[in-house]
């Protein structure tokens, strides 16, 4: 058989000889003899427009390879005797990417920069989270003196709604002579957001790959066994680009047209939903502990159905096992939950399951320890160290958010060396820590949101799935769905059919960076760099789309309003009289409910600590004493003690009607509402009132003897007026009159939507210089900016203070300073203030405002919360978004830790799992080092916060991997 080399002529030979001379004459050649592959066309292209000075757009799916490009950035500032950085989203990936190119290029070479770590950070190539570089930016540091590459890794965070705003701020401050390479997961607007790149940051070439270098095959696993999910022999990779993307708009007929749907798999899905439907209208009559029996089984059910399967589920162990049988390791299973993650490895571990060899144990055994020596002993425990070690000496691990770094870290490391075997995850892993496997397994394809369970969208599908597959190790890559009662493996198809997801801005102005704009550049070149934004770009873009279909939609006006005309009169004036009425009846009953809430809300604020009530339904039904007012007009929702003892805090949702007092008992000042015994003596003495008045337990208003409707009495003179004008009309007497009321709702129909266009219109045009006003008015009102008499804009010496604070509450913070709340504090008190500033309480740990350490501590928090509350007014009026409520769930671990207590004891008592503790711990100390670099700051709040700074920084928060 002849060689490739053989088939060419001698001409077409010396023409390839001469490219591959030339190309090992550029940088890119240069760089491409180092690497143990040959670049693919994406990546040289990229390297290529790099070399040749253009900024690039990399757009590839996960595992493709485009931090290549990001290393060749680095390779030309090393040659070129500049400096780069690369950006990260997560401190995760700072610290991966920091080791890696650590090795690559020596340790001496690379530095980083994450919030909390500092490692040699004059290296010329510095990894560093994007906010870092941020900061950077604004305060016109040093560091960017010789700049020459900026690597911006998963540059479509900036679709984060909390953070991605950051992303924007860099690409739009950095130096025009700073070289950036994006590199993006595939969406399907990267021409646009390469536009918009061309246009901030000059020439920029767009590159975008749909390849896998991994083929990916899509499976569902029934039981023990895994199907494929499609009923052909080519990967889907191969199959999914022919066609229009698929998208939200995609049915389960279209996906059946577009991709064979494995037959097997469409029978089960039918079989089952032929058994529930026998199950649900077939049973005859049924025993009442078999009816009770499934209306247990119902209330357990998250979607409140009664779901039977043919498929007999099953076993976390079993499906490992069935895995490992058919050579499908390593292999990550999400898990949408911290504690089925750790649940899923116990029951491994229980199940006696090992898939290490006893060398491979000996090496992980030698590894967690050496990991293990930096943590104080007395920690181990609390850590849960010996189970999460027992886990990876089988090759089993968990991998959240709730785990110390440390931990994360070890898994990371252990799992890319082929020591762990399977990686229980929340979807934190997909986004950004490089831990390719051969399989990726989807336990369930819902999630819960903080709000509802919802299901994973395809983005999240793909993000996710793109894990599977191994670059250079595996053949292909597998995802697997597990089978879930009511599984349709056509929505299952829709999923999987590989697609991207459009990248949208999530930019807005906020107070800090205004007030850095303002400073650097003056309020009306600010307004102008703030219109160069994307969020403005796509805005704009989706201007002109919008006017077309205006322009369409009032030529069909035309056309309904010449079909409608009626011979008796003026049908248009008729048919708005029907509307008017139309809209008068449907509003009667809204307005009923608002004026009840209010009533009902009205009620809620004038509650006292003390006052017995009767709470009439739902699950807080029957008497309660409240334990703490609260007077948000808003949504009042004060605290409650149930006549079951539980703390329960009620909202309008809990009453139909406003709730009056029946009694009131003396709450003691030594109550604790965390003290059981407080609770039961508390709900006896309510007890004891009700015996002694028994005529008063339902006292209450029935709901007729509240006015609600009394302010409707106006709408309904409105609507008899409207219905004699209606009778009265002209065009009421025609023969074709209902004829000509279709073709009017029509036109009214029309003519709404229409207007609803008009108005988007209006509404983005220039809306991010309108929101940078409305905050600009209220950096003014609080005199962060003043105004000379020649009507220019400076900023006054609190502005420049605000300038160096960063973070969502960057207002908050500056008032609390200026209005005393650190004046009187020591440096535990002030560690665990600065944690009200930055701690976010998931929704349902909020609870009653707790005591604080001390006095100090207590006034100071009223200063911080009496600032919220008038700042939220301001913004309110403003209509701006609100600053978050300030959170005082973290205050007492924060305290006792900076005291120097364990960490069992720190962590006693609350709902806080140790690597979230060590997370927020290092976000108030990165708040703490920045009001300590604040100018002008008083000495003693300088010299309080590197106290606290030291405090907190110790045992587990103190220990990293990575220094």
């Amino acid at each position: 058989m002849s060689s490739p080399s053989e088939t060419f002529s001698p001409s077409q030979r010396y023409e390839a000889a001469a490219k591959r001379q030339e190309m090992a004459r550029t940088k890119v050649g240069q760089f491409a003899s180092t690497l143990e592959f040959a670049l693919d066309d994406f990546q040289l292209k990229a390297c290529q427009s790099l070399e040749a000075g253009r900024g690039v757009l990399v757009a590839a799916p996960t595992g493709a390879g485009k931090t290549i490009v990001g290393e060749f950035a680095i390779y030309l500032a090393l040659e070129r005797g500049l400096k780069a950085f690369y950006t990260t989203p997560i401190k995760a990936l700072s610290n991966q990417k920091f080791t890696e190119l650590g090795a690559k290029y020596g340790i001496e070479n690379v530095g980083l920069l994450t919030g909390d770590t500092n490692i040699n950070s004059d290296a010329p190539v510095v990894v560093m989270t994007t906010e870092v570089l941020r900061n950077m930016l604004y305060a016109g540091s040093e560091a960017l003196d010789d700049l020459g590459y900026v690597v911006m890794d998963e540059v479509h965070y900036l679709a984060d709604r909390f953070r991605g705003a950051v992303w924007e701020e860099v690409i739009i401050h950095l130096p025009t002579e700073v070289q950036l390479a994006s590199l993006s997961a595939t969406v399907s607007n990267a021409e646009e957001f390469g536009a918009w790149l061309d246009t901030v940051r000059g020439d920029t070439d767009v590159i975008v790959s749909e390849t896998r270098p991994v083929p990916l095959w899509q499976h569902v696993m029934v039981g023990k066994e895994v199907v494929d999910l499609f009923g052909t022999d080519t990967p889907f990779d191969e199959v999914a680009p022919t066609g229009p993307a698929i998208d939200s708009k995609t049915t389960s007929e279209d996906v059946k047209d577009r991709f064979v749907v494995n037959p097997e798999l469409l029978k089960m899905a039918r079989n089952e939903t032929q058994m529930n439907h026998r199950g649900r209208f077939g049973h005859g009559g049924r025993s009442r502990r078999q009816q009770d029996r499934q209306n247990r089984y119902k209330q357990s059910n998250i979607s409140g159905q009664e779901q039977r399967s043919p498929v007999r589920r099953a076993t976390r162990p079993q499906i490992v096992a069935s895995l490992d049988r058919q050579n499908l390791l390593p292999a990550i299973s999400f898990i949408f939950s911290r504690a089925a993650c750790d649940a899923a490895v116990e029951q491994c571990v229980a199940a006696n399951l090992w898939l290490t060899t006893e060398r491979e144990q000996q090496i992980i055994a030698s590894r967690v320890d050496e990991a293990a020596q930096e943590i104080p002993s007395d920690d181990l425990d609390v850590l849960g160290f010996w189970g999460w070690r027992e886990g990876l000496l089988r090759g089993i691990a968990a991998h959240h958010a709730g785990m110390l770094p440390t931990f994360k870290e070890v898994v990371e490391k252990l799992f890319a060396d082929n020591l762990v075997k399977l990686v229980y995850a929340t979807e934190t892993l997909a986004l950004g820590v490089n831990m390719p496997a051969r399989t990726v397994i989807l336990e369930k394809l819902e999630k819960y949101n903080g709000e509802a369970h919802v299901n994973i969208t395809a983005g999240e599908y793909t993000q996710l799935t793109g894990r599977a597959g191994r670059r250079g190790i595996d053949v292909e890559g597998h995802a697997v769905v597990l089978w879930q009662p009511g599984t349709d493996p056509t929505a299952v198809a829709g999923l999987a059919s590989r697609r991207t997801y459009p990248l949208n801005s999530s930019f807005r102005p906020t107070y800090n960076m205004s007030i850095n704009l303002i400073a650097q550049f003056g309020r009306p070149r600010a307004r102008e760099i703030l219109e160069s934004s994307f969020a403005q770009f796509q805005a704009d873009r989706s201007v002109v789309g919008l006017a077309r279909q205006v322009r369409s939609r009032e030529e069909s006006l035309a056309g309904y309003e010449k079909s409608m005309t009626c011979h008796l009169g003026d049908f248009s004036e008729y048919s708005k009289l029907r509307r008017d009425l139309s809209d008068l009846e449907n509003g009667a009953s809204k307005v009923n409910n608002r004026m009840k809430k209010s009533l009902i809300d009205d009620s809620l604020t004038r509650l006292m600590p003390g006052d017995v009530i009767d709470i009439p339904h739902g699950k807080n039904a029957g008497v309660a004493v409240v334990l703490n007012a609260d007077f948000n007009a808003r949504e009042p929702r004060p605290a409650v003690l149930t006549a079951d003892h539980q703390l329960r805090r009620i909202g309008f949702q809990d009453l139909d009607a406003p709730v009056t007092p029946i009694f009131t008992v003396r709450i003691s000042k030594s109550f604790n509402a965390k003290s059981p015994k407080d609770r039961r003596d508390l709900a006896s003495a309510v007890r004891n009132g009700l015996r002694e008045r028994p005529d008063q337990e339902k006292r209450r208003k029935p709901r007729s003897q509240y006015a609600f409707a009394d302010g409707l009495a106006d709408t309904e003179q409105k609507i008899v007026a409207l219905r004699k004008q209606l009778r009265q009309h002209p065009c009421h007497a025609c023969a074709e009159r209902e004829d000509h009321a279709r073709w009017a709702e029509r036109w009214w129909k029309l003519r709404r939507e229409t207007d609803t266009l008009v108005r988007q219109i209006q509404g983005r045009t220039n809306t991010i210089a309108r929101t940078f006003d409305r905050v600009c008015d209220v950096l003014t009102r609080y005199e962060y900016l003043v105004t000379d008499d020649a009507g220019k804009v400076t900023i006054s010496a609190e502005g420049a203070s605000l300038r160096r604070i960063y973070g969502e509450k960057d207002l908050l913070i500056s008032q609390s300073i200026r209005h005393g709340a650190f004046d009187d504090v020591d440096a535990h008190e002030l560690a665990a203030l600065a944690s009200v500033m930055v701690y976010q309480a998931k929704r349902e740990e909020r609870g009653m405002r707790p005591k604080m350490p001390s006095v100090s501590l207590e006034s100071a928090v009223d200063v911080v919360v009496r600032e919220w509350s008038m700042l939220e007014d301001v913004e309110e009026r403003n209509k701006l978004p609100l600053t978050s409520e300030p959170e005082l769930g973290l205050v007492w671990p924060i305290f006792k830790w900076s005291k120097g207590r364990h960490l069992l004891e720190v962590l006693k008592g609350t709902e806080l799992a140790a690597g979230d503790f060590v997370r927020w711990v290092k976000q108030v100390i990165d708040l703490l080092d920045q009001l300590a670099k604040v100018p002008g700051i008083d000495d003693r709040l300088h010299r309080l916060c590197k106290e606290a700074i030291r405090n907190l920084r110790r045992g587990v928060v103190a220990y990293s991997a990575v220094a």
